[in-house]
């Protein structure tokens, strides 16, 4: 274990807070091996207190994979310099009567990010720097747990099918610039991914949802699709799966997008949330 380096589990379904490192400085081999297995392990790391500016942010992120340029349906505002190229903003701040970011105010379904492309991110680093004073939590599940808990008829059923990611609305249920929603699921457009992958650096099943409006499983029924992902989804709804962040101010979080699922709450439209937001890409 690196010097000072401390890991310590956040809840029993996912998530550890790490403390004893400046993140500020590049890492040595040492910490990034420890910290790389902390994230296999425990899905979600959290560090506290951090001073990060957008360059040292850019910097910390790359230590752990390569990076995604800034999606181009992206809605953030760009930052100076090289920060420009990488650093999403999410955010309900509106300057000079346009929003500074994405995803507002209002409540953020569950999702894994980007699944509506062929190659979605491995994960992401999202740094506060303003919170409201209450609201905005982050929710997090278990993909792996929902998995392994279903039934094992469900689990049979499940194997070798895929699912269509619609790529029409955003996560706050806003369609996305340039693509009109479909009112038939079938119709949906969007990549057809796994229900079920295997994780490539821990090798373990989990469930692959990405977000549930207009979700489709080529080969059945509409009725017989939504059955089944109402199901999956229920899945979410387990609280032994799932661990609730409740953000505070210099906080930086990393999550797995390929085994967890996330949602937000909604917050007071007249607070400011800011956060800046690197991915990694799919290799990471």
């Amino acid at each position: 274990m690196s010097q000072g380096l401390k890991i310590t589990a956040s809840s029993s379904a996912l998530g550890a807070d790490i403390e004893g490192v400046d993140l500020r400085r590049p890492l040595d081999a040492a910490a990034i091996a420890q910290l790389k297995a902390a994230w296999r392990d425990h899905l979600i790391l959290r560090f506290r207190g951090q001073s990060l500016t957008d360059d040292e942010l850019v910097a910390l992120s790359r230590q752990f994979g390569e990076l995604d340029p800034i999606p181009p349906l992206s809605a953030s505002k760009r930052l100076p310099g090289e920060a420009g190229n990488y650093v999403i903003t999410i955010s309900n701040v509106i300057e000079n009567g346009e929003t500074i970011g994405e995803l507002g105010d209002g409540e953020a379904m569950w999702h894994q990010d980007m699944t509506y492309i062929e190659n979605p991110p491995a994960g992401a680093f999202l740094y506060a720097l303003e919170v409201p004073p209450e609201g905005g939590d982050t929710h997090f599940c278990n993909l792996y747990r929902a998995y392994e808990t279903l039934p094992e008829a469900t689990r049979q059923r499940i194997a070798g099918l895929s699912c269509i990611h619609d790529i029409t609305l955003d996560s706050s249920g806003r369609p996305r610039k340039g693509h009109t929603p479909t009112t038939d699921p079938r119709q949906a457009k969007g990549p057809a991914h796994p229900l079920v992958r295997e994780h490539p650096h821990s090798g373990r099943k989990h469930l692959f949802l990405g977000r549930r409006p207009f979700a489709y499983i080529p080969g059945l029924s509409l009725e017989e699709s939504e059955d089944l992902l109402d199901q999956l989804w229920g899945q979410l709804d387990n609280d032994a799966n799932c661990w609730t962040q409740q953000w505070q101010a210099g906080d930086l979080i990393l999550w797995d997008n390929r085994c967890t699922t996330h949602r937000r709450d909604a917050f007071d439209s007249q607070s400011r949330r800011v956060m800046h937001r690197t991915q990694l890409a799919a290799s990471a």
